[in-house]
């Protein structure tokens, strides 16, 4: 339980794992790949931030709402493996940020998600990334990401 106690050497206590409001599941996988849907931010009790970056929300808040994104695909990671520590690498994060046509700091803000992987993972972690803005993500959402990891047994 490596990861579990990093976790709580952060400070770190992850959210209930999303539910999806869908038809899909919030993750899948074949052989040892894992691919996680797309997650929104929220904080408990239902609470979902919404808002624009460039238009009515900062940078700073995009990067903590990456981060509290990062928390729930964690979670989802954790419910769907048992375990973190079965985490071998994570391969990709792709971070959809919910962007005015001026706005250019997308990667600025997925770091709040990747930099929180490299804090719980250390270098298991580090991953390939894009990080793109859209002019709309589902319920105004500010941040949306989905990841590819590689797990162990």
């Amino acid at each position: 339980m490596k990861i579990e106690k990093r976790l709580e050497e952060l400070g770190i206590t992850l959210p209930p794992p999303a539910t999806p409001v869908a038809n899909y599941i919030m993750a899948t996988q074949t052989g040892n790949i894992m691919f996680t849907s797309g997650h929104g931010p929220g904080e408990g009790e239902g609470k979902i931030y919404k808002g624009q970056l460039g238009t009515d929300l900062t940078v700073e808040f995009g990067y903590q709402s990456a981060r509290q994104v990062g928390l729930g695909i964690i979670s989802t990671l954790k419910h769907t493996l048992g375990d973190l520590d079965r985490v071998k690498q994570i391969l990709k994060v792709l971070g959809f940020v919910n962007s005015a046509s001026t706005f250019t700091d997308q990667p600025a803000v997925i770091n709040g998600a990747s930099d929180l992987f490299v804090e719980v993972f250390a270098d298991k972690g580090k991953h390939a990334r894009s990080a793109v803005g859209m002019v709309q993500l589902p319920g105004g959402i500010p941040v949306e990401i989905e990841m590819v990891v590689e797990i162990e047994g």
